[in-house]
């Protein structure tokens, strides 16, 4: 197979530390109304969404739009992959009609595949391993409300899940401290965890406490993700200590703020005092998913240089 002649954005990793602060520079110029360009003008963003989502669709659709290109919305009742059909074929007929792809599905191997057969860029929009262009989000809110990156804390409060596993990916691509708390049973990926804390300042511990205790990031997910409805019993039991409350914020610094992907279960992962109170920024950075994926799509699929 010929070296491709495109780049993909499957895991943070995959863009160097240049091109990402790139891709953040370019989103806040996006957010403030500073970039005019329409670099996806002619082209056309197949969207495949296996897993369904609301943030997902409608900030790449919008954000193709705002581009100058057209998105094609997939599911499953809508490509063959729902029928059986072998995922580089689907790669290899999508490549020839589309300028990239976006997909949201369950296994990860599953884009790695779609991106090796595909001749077009290819983003992942989440996957059961990881999630990155949620976290590139996440990290453009700490740039916005905490002036940045450098000698911050980030605390992971609950699932070791595919954020967790993308929050790993940060801070070993930018810098910053992070602390996960997970309940025993619940880590994150461990291949992930140990490039992590070769790079940074990365710790698993137990105790959400521990991890929480002067963080400038405190940051949460549902107990039970899509998919995983029938263990919902037995996680709501594992995780019964790792509610991000307003005693857990208390231990955190006194500028520290409260992120979470959405969407939230109030009561559960997160108390309503604090997802609706006053350090909870959690609507700016839905909204920083957009300007984040527009900055990786006008690059990957229009060309826009980052670094």
């Amino acid at each position: 197979m010929a070296e491709p002649t495109h780049r993909d954005f499957l895991a943070i990793p995959d863009l160097s530390r240049a091109e990402l602060d790139g891709a953040l520079a370019l989103a806040e110029r996006m957010k403030a109304g500073d970039y005019v360009a329409k670099p996806l003008k002619g082209k056309t963003v197949a969207m495949i969404f296996m897993k369904s989502s609301t943030r997902t669709r409608v900030s790449f659709e919008v954000g193709t739009y705002q581009l100058g290109g057209h998105a094609l919305f997939l599911s499953p009742r809508d490509v063959q992959l729902g029928r059986g059909e072998p995922i580089a074929d689907t790669a290899r007929v999508l490549a020839r009609y589309v300028d990239g792809i976006m997909i949201r599905t369950y296994g990860h191997r599953e884009v790695e595949e779609l991106a090796r057969h595909a001749d077009v860029p290819v983003i992942n929009g989440l996957t059961d391993l990881l999630h990155p262009c949620q976290v590139m989000a996440d990290v453009m809110t700490m740039r916005q409300h905490l002036g940045g990156y450098a000698g911050k804390r980030v605390a992971w409060i609950g699932d070791g899940n595919n954020m967790a596993n993308s929050w790993m990916n940060a801070a070993a691509t930018f810098g910053f401290s992070l602390a996960l708390a997970c309940p025993e049973g619940y880590d994150p990926d461990a291949a992930i965890l140990a490039r992590a804390r070769a790079a940074a300042d990365v710790t698993l511990v137990r105790d959400p406490a521990e991890a929480a205790e002067g963080a400038h990031v405190v940051t949460t997910d549902v107990w039970a993700s899509m998919g995983q409805e029938e263990e919902q019993a037995d996680r709501a039991r594992a995780f019964a200590r790792y509610t991000v409350s307003a005693d857990l914020m208390a231990r955190a610094s006194s500028d520290a703020i409260f992120l979470h992907c959405l969407p939230a279960h109030r009561g559960e992962e997160v108390d309503a005092a604090v997802i609706d109170g006053p350090r909870s920024v959690v609507w700016d950075e839905a909204e920083n998913r957009l300007h984040v994926q527009k900055a990786i799509m006008a690059a990957l699929i229009g060309g826009e240089p980052l670094a």
